[in-house]
């Protein structure tokens, strides 16, 4: 049995092929992002999903593309933690850019490859490999135009009164703002990044607000310039995307790349599908 998995910081996305490439099961765990969770948290994770779980012994080939996993330290963590909760696989961690690239450019050609979801990342793809100028640091000092940077721009336009009145009421009809509650899930509960993140819903939704259209527009640019503007031949080669921000808001991202010269090329919400195809053909 072969797994694939495509993991972000919310939520992770299992397909179980057997060895004609025929899908036996597909599910989802919470996200297993090395940067926000621990070995006890991950394979607690594991653990819950009855159908994983039942079949971990009889997995052959895992490969797993996740957030967080952009380095090799990370990377040899992830791999420990399922070597020990997969006993016969052979495990291939990459981090999840590689799963956009492949998902997003099944012919291997050169492109920029870019993450927008709860988090955000961006490569140059040469064919074979990913090539980065900007390594992550995590949501807390990165992570431009993503889902909980989006959510930390609202809630500090709603709590700085920079908010207009009719979305500010609207927001708080929406969403529990009580500070302590906000607190509490930013300091206290695993995964503050992805909490941040289910407030970019509300921005998705009242995109066509002028307050709402120019935080986005602002971000958008501001991740133009400081990650893909940096290779040198941006403007001539496609520009992909995978991520919901990126899915929800492609007509914003068209108009935004397109002022500044570049070509947006594939736009996917998932990349699991694709990944599918691609390890068929390779």
């Amino acid at each position: 049995m072969k797994l694939l998995v495509d993991s972000g910081a919310t939520k992770a996305d299992w397909i179980a092929l057997d060895d004609e490439g025929n899908r036996l099961f597909t599910t989802q765990t919470l996200g297993l992002s090395p940067e926000v969770i621990n070995k006890e948290e991950a394979l607690e994770r594991l653990e819950a999903r009855f159908d994983i779980y039942n079949n971990r012994k009889d997995v052959s080939n895992l490969f797993f593309y996740g957030a967080g996993c952009g380095t090799d330290r990370m990377k040899t963590y992830m791999s420990n933690v399922f070597k020990e909760f997969f006993p016969n696989a052979d495990v291939v961690v990459k981090e999840d850019t590689y799963a956009a690239a492949y998902a997003t450019n099944p012919s291997n050609e050169k492109a920029i490859i870019c993450i927008l979801g709860t988090g955000s990342n961006c490569s140059y793809f040469d064919g074979e490999q990913l090539i980065q100028k900007v390594q992550s640091l995590g949501y807390i000092a990165m992570d431009d135009c993503s889902g909980n940077r989006f959510g930390r721009d609202l809630i500090r336009a709603y709590y700085f009164n920079k908010m207009p009145k009719h979305l500010s009421d609207k927001f708080a009809a929406e969403y529990n703002l009580d500070p302590d509650v906000i607190k509490h899930n930013l300091y206290k509960e695993p995964n503050p990044n992805a909490y941040l993140a289910t407030f970019a819903k509300f921005l998705i939704q009242n995109k066509e607000e002028a307050f709402i259209k120019k935080i986005i527009t602002d971000a958008m640019q501001v991740f133009v310039e400081n990650y893909i503007l940096q290779f040198d031949d941006a403007r001539e080669i496609p520009v992909h995307f995978v991520g919901s921000i990126a899915f929800y808001l492609k007509a914003e991202l068209d108009e935004v790349l397109s002022a500044n010269g570049l070509k947006l090329g594939n736009v996917l919400r998932r990349p699991i599908d694709g990944l599918i195809e691609y390890h068929e053909l390779n």
